[in-house]
């Protein structure tokens, strides 16, 4: 079976909005993440199975509100005992599950199930603003956050603050609507599609 992106027939490359008389580096830059691993680990009510065990691709898993990362894999805390993993390595829940028992987790692959749209630039938070009602101002690399953008739920990642770059994840269902508010939303300070 392929893997069809989500956006695949949406996201066109090139520059949009109001990028007239303005240096690319001053653009937004949208892009899709694509072709990625994702998974969710939820720890049962009733365990009492020590998480500070667990290492996934060396990582802990993260504190509430924080995100966990290396070169590969993005770990973020999504509420209580609940986790998403996003990994560039595409076999890493197939040897990742071993590690958890049915007793005190679920684990389930969501690889096909989000969309996913990353936001790059020194205006990422204000685009974010126009459509989130989450105070983002004092949050930045390794925070994360549940939140919705013009309706739609999203899971937001703040991979890094120099450059300014925010990932945003939502239902694969919704993936359309979400891109084209992300790119209402940037059309004011022109953007580049990668």
């Amino acid at each position: 079976m392929t893997n069809v992106s989500s956006l695949n027939q949406i996201h066109k490359l090139g520059k949009f909005g109001d990028y007239e008389n303005k240096k690319d580096e001053s653009l937004i830059k949208i892009s899709e993440v694509s072709n990625i691993c994702i998974f969710q680990i939820v720890k049962f009510k009733n365990s009492n199975f020590d998480i500070s065990e667990i290492k996934i691709d060396g990582l802990d898993l993260p504190k509430p509100l924080k995100t966990n990362f290396n070169e590969t894999t993005r770990i973020l805390w999504v509420g209580p005992d609940n986790w998403y993993i996003f990994s560039s390595k595409l076999d890493l829940f197939k040897t990742e599950i071993k590690k958890f028992d049915d007793k005190n987790f679920a684990i389930t692959n969501l690889s096909h199930s989000r969309a996913i749209i990353e936001i790059e630039g020194d205006l990422a938070d204000e685009v974010l603003k126009k459509g989130c009602p989450l105070n983002i101002n004092h949050l930045g690399t390794g925070d994360c956050a549940n939140s919705v953008y013009n309706g739609i739920s999203i899971t937001i990642d703040f991979i890094s603050n120099d450059p300014k770059k925010i990932r945003l994840s939502g239902l694969r269902s919704f993936g359309e609507s979400l891109y084209h508010s992300i790119t209402d939303a940037s059309l004011e300070y022109g953007y580049i599609a990668i």
